[in-house]
């Protein structure tokens, strides 16, 4: 349960950096804690209490066993280069991090946070978060509904809470949905909107929150519900915000085409990243991307079978009131 206090900031401040401090010391080895604590003073300026930023990215990054994944490239290298490129983004989401995850994390990758992998196909939902900012309270939870090759993993979505500033706290979830468009694959899928909005309603409400992931769904095709989803939980898409005029895209129940890796900035794709502020803290999307070039090998060939979404939030406190667990 949260309980919101009006209280003098910079009594609090000293109070919060002190007990920072004393947890840290009393959690971490001596040379983890110096080099993290270090590292997190230096990305504090003294305003960033109040206001900031932070890049984002959500990636596909076909984990899957070499001999049944659809990826063109090897996929030992090109799960190392991907590691290494995620280091330019503050927080990253990827989903099918299955049977590779050493080479993700071990190869060069500098996230001094990131979530303990579930395990390989079978065992694993293959959705992890690598953070610049301190990550709390991470909780892995399946869907109810699923279809075909997708009920072998226990695929779902992620819960977690990232501190992008001391006390200051944004709800993350990292979705990975059901995949295919024939009806009965789309009817799990639209289950898995209504899983993931009732979650968001029990755990998030009044939270500034950031849903992002392979959604498998498109505002396009009638048989997803993804706009839904943004209704229900006053949620904004940043491709919509800032590409679309806040207008989403016409409906249609023609099948969409399967070809994920031939769009560009101008299309849909089912990879998204949602958003919504709080009574307390105000997000803004101020950047957009598919990250269609970065993502690729010497060759130019493309690291996974999917191209992954970036952005950039920038936040400001919009309520004099510290938020605590």
């Amino acid at each position: 349960m949260q309980a919101y206090l009006v209280l003098d900031k910079n009594r609090v401040l000293k109070t919060v950096s002190w007990l920072f401090i004393l947890f840290f010391l009393s959690e971490a080895t001596p040379a983890t804690r110096e080099q993290t604590a270090t590292a997190f003073r230096a990305k504090l300026p003294p305003d960033s209490l109040d206001a900031g930023s932070f890049s984002v990215i959500t990636y596909n990054i076909a984990g899957l066993p070499q001999l049944i994944c659809s990826a063109i490239t090897p996929r030992k290298e090109s799960i190392s280069a991907i590691g290494r490129l995620l280091n330019r983004f503050d927080i990253a989401h990827v989903q099918e991090d299955f049977n590779y995850n050493q080479y993700l994390y071990h190869a060069g990758n500098t996230h001094p946070f990131r979530t303990t992998s579930k395990g390989a196909v079978m065992t694993g939902d293959g959705l992890n978060t690598l953070s610049k900012f301190p990550v709390k309270h991470l909780r892995r939870i399946s869907w109810t509904d699923c279809t075909g090759a997708d009920c072998f993993t226990p695929k779902g979505f992620t819960y977690t809470r990232i501190e992008i500033a001391p006390t200051r706290f944004i709800d993350f979830y990292n979705v990975h949905a059901n995949a295919y468009n024939h009806p009965r694959a789309a009817l799990a899928r639209r289950r898995n909107m209504e899983q993931l909005s009732a979650y968001i309603q029990l755990h998030s409400t009044g939270n500034a929150v950031i849903v992002m992931g392979d959604l498998n769904g498109r505002y396009s095709f009638e048989q997803d519900n993804v706009d839904w989803l943004l209704k229900e939980n006053e949620l904004s898409d940043a491709w919509v915000s800032l590409h679309c005029k806040n207008q989403l895209p016409f409906r249609s129940n023609a099948i969409p085409a399967s070809d994920i890796l031939s769009l560009t900035d101008s299309c849909e794709t089912i990879d998204k990243i949602l958003f919504r502020s709080s009574a307390f803290i105000q997000l803004k999307p101020a950047a957009y991307a598919l990250e269609k070039a970065m993502f690729t090998n010497a060759k130019g060939l493309p690291l996974s079978d999917h191209h992954p979404v970036s952005a950039r939030f920038e936040w400001k406190i919009i309520n004099d009131v510290i938020a605590y667990d």
